[in-house]
């Protein structure tokens, strides 16, 4: 459990109360007197976030009252650790919000990228609401916090050789079984187009394969795009598009973080991840416009543009994923600008032709507040991927649905599984939010794991 949680009851515990705008002449007729008085002067009116301490007799905090607005943002929490004194707090009321959340929302607020800095944050702490699981808010908010440090961590220190590490360490936490194929032994073990995008960079590319659970559990295979940088390739990128190309490898972040979850609640399942870990890289052998590459599954890809690279590497991938018939094939990636033009960075879109794991995918991302939103996999669009000398072109020679698409090609490698669903994510938080500062950030996989815990839990 996080350092941050109090599993006991403390009477000196400070109490914070969440406050709706709408309540907050309640609470202070509730509370007439010094406190009413001190909000008033404070000209505190419970907007989002904000945070009002209450004066005690001696010159220290008597209380906390929290803004929430609307009570909209259930992890509005997350403003607190970072402006509270060191001590232990507990809520006195939660104004609707849910408790899980609630403790949830505490948590994320403790996170700091302090990799590269001598600052230190010491954070306060928080005694549990009774019903709530301080292990399984842990597991979610570790799972969390891995995905941020894995995107924030620039390319420098995060190429494909520190990627395969990160994701052995969390194999290897959960005993689980890995094998990573490096550089040319991928063109013998036939990973063709993983190489190819891969062999231009000075750090060879690599598949992460690791298998975990019981052989006779159902399969659940997880596939995410590692891209630690892109530069476009030889569709070279304008530097504006290149300085967040240090988190294009979300996708294996996220999935890396979907499998710690699922192997530390142990569900029952035979799990299987693999991640294609490249850098699109220039140099005299970097893969052109125009080539024709080989895929594992045999069909020949047109390459119209060098810089969609990612679906290229997903392709060798979903095609080992799907040759064992998995019943479930999750495959996630930062992969289309258009994902980002359609529905903004908070709203990441899937794809699956399984209506049914749509309607448990929709549920579980409105039950867990994880926001997601099922795109069509559009068939007429199809023949937007056709070539005059290959099998498939990878992109289409048109503007419009290009996550669609994306899509679309991926959707090409699949024929075995029982079910395949695609999430186009963003990976980043451009904007601050309570709990939730600029940067990598998880997308998706507390749905999904809602989702795999409600069938395999």
């Amino acid at each position: 459990m996080l350092e941050i949680f109090v599993d006991s009851r403390d009477a000196t515990a400070t109490p914070v109360w969440l406050l709706r705008s709408s309540r907050l002449k309640d609470w202070c007729d509730s509370h007439a007197g010094a406190a009413a008085a001190w909000v008033e002067t404070s000209g505190f009116k419970a907007e989002t976030g904000k945070v009002l301490l209450l004066p005690d007799g001696s010159g220290g905090a008597a209380g906390v009252l929290l803004g929430t607005g609307d009570g909209a943002d259930p992890f509005v929490t997350g403003a607190l650790p970072t402006v509270l004194p060191l001590r232990t707090y507990r809520f006195a009321d939660l104004d609707g919000i849910g408790a899980e959340n609630a403790v949830l929302g505490f948590a994320l607020g403790t996170y700091q990228f302090d990799r590269y800095t001598r600052k230190k944050r010491e954070n306060p702490c928080l005694i549990l609401p009774d019903g709530v699981d301080g292990e399984e808010v842990s597991r979610l908010a570790r799972a969390i916090f891995l995905v941020r440090d894995l995107i924030n961590t620039p390319a420098n220190d995060m190429n494909p050789a520190d990627l395969a590490i990160a994701a052995l360490k969390v194999a290897d936490v959960h005993g689980a079984n890995s094998r990573v194929i490096v550089g040319d032994e991928l063109l013998v073990e036939n990973y063709p187009m993983v190489h190819a995008v891969g062999r231009a960079a000075e750090v060879a590319p690599r598949l992460v394969d690791f298998t975990w659970g019981r052989a006779d559990a159902p399969k659940v295979t997880l596939v995410g795009k590692g891209v630690c940088f892109d530069t476009g390739g030889l569709d070279l990128k304008p530097s504006s598009a290149m300085l967040l190309m240090k988190k294009d490898m979300g996708g294996a972040a996220n999935v890396l973080a979907l499998a710690d979850l699922i192997m530390g609640a142990k569900l029952d399942v035979r799990l299987r991840v693999l991640i294609p870990a490249v850098e699109n890289n220039v140099a005299g052998n970097a893969f052109r416009p125009g080539d024709v590459l080989q895929s594992r599954k045999g069909m020949t890809v047109e390459i119209g543009n060098t810089d969609a690279e990612g679906r290229l590497v997903l392709a060798d991938a979903l095609t080992e994923a799907d040759s064992e018939a998995p019943d479930l094939v999750i495959d996630m990636a930062t992969l289309t600008g258009a994902a980002r033009t359609a529905l903004g960075p908070d709203l990441p879109p899937f794809y699956t032709h399984d209506d049914a794991l749509a309607v448990e995918i929709a549920q579980a991302a409105s039950t867990t507040f994880d926001p997601l939103w099922r795109m069509p996999l559009w068939q007429p669009y199809d023949s937007w991927l056709s070539s005059k000398i290959a099998d498939v072109n990878h992109i289409s020679d048109g503007p419009f649905a290009g996550s669609i698409t994306a899509a679309l090609f991926l959707g090409r490698f699949i024929e075995k599984s029982k079910a395949w669903v695609h999430f186009d994510i963003y990976g980043w938080m451009p904007k601050p939010r309570p709990g939730r500062p600029v940067g990598g950030e998880a997308q998706a996989i507390r749905a999904l794991y809602c989702l795999l815990k409600s069938r395999f839990g």
